[in-house]
């Protein structure tokens, strides 16, 4: 098992509402923390969003982290479990948000669990095992 980190975590870290020391404390001993691909992309996006010297601290930190966190890619075998989970939700008529729906198929597909702030969405994924931070 491992630990794969949700954006919302990351920028609570960066906003000074977590210690990085919580999210490291998440993980079990000798268990690999990482992000997905999406996370890297969402993370990416909001320092491309920002404008002066927000901008120039949230890139320092992006880049820190990126270095630092295996970046998990969306392959095919992740893919396929993406599909599966969105056709269940769908007939369900609950649709999870397609980023956090790819963050969950690839924890299901690498039985990781998913460090997240996010109650809503997460919570709604079958055989999803979440850590609420």
């Amino acid at each position: 098992m491992g630990l794969l980190i949700d954006s919302s975590v990351l920028i609570a870290v960066e906003r000074g509402q977590l210690r990085a020391d919580d999210v490291a404390g998440a993980a079990r001993p000798n268990e690999p923390m990482a992000i997905a691909a999406i996370t890297a992309s969402e993370l990416l996006h909001g320092v491309h969003r920002l404008g002066g010297a927000r901008r120039i601290r949230a890139e320092r930190i992006v880049t820190r982290w990126l270095a630092t966190l295996p970046v998990i890619p969306f392959d095919l075998e992740v893919a396929k479990v993406h599909a599966t989970l969105a056709s269940q939700h769908r007939r369900r008529g609950r649709p999870v948000g397609s980023h956090d729906l790819m963050i969950a198929a690839t924890a299901v597909h690498l039985d990781y669990r998913v460090a997240t702030r996010d109650r809503r969405s997460f919570a709604r994924v079958d055989g999803l095992a979440v850590e609420y931070l």
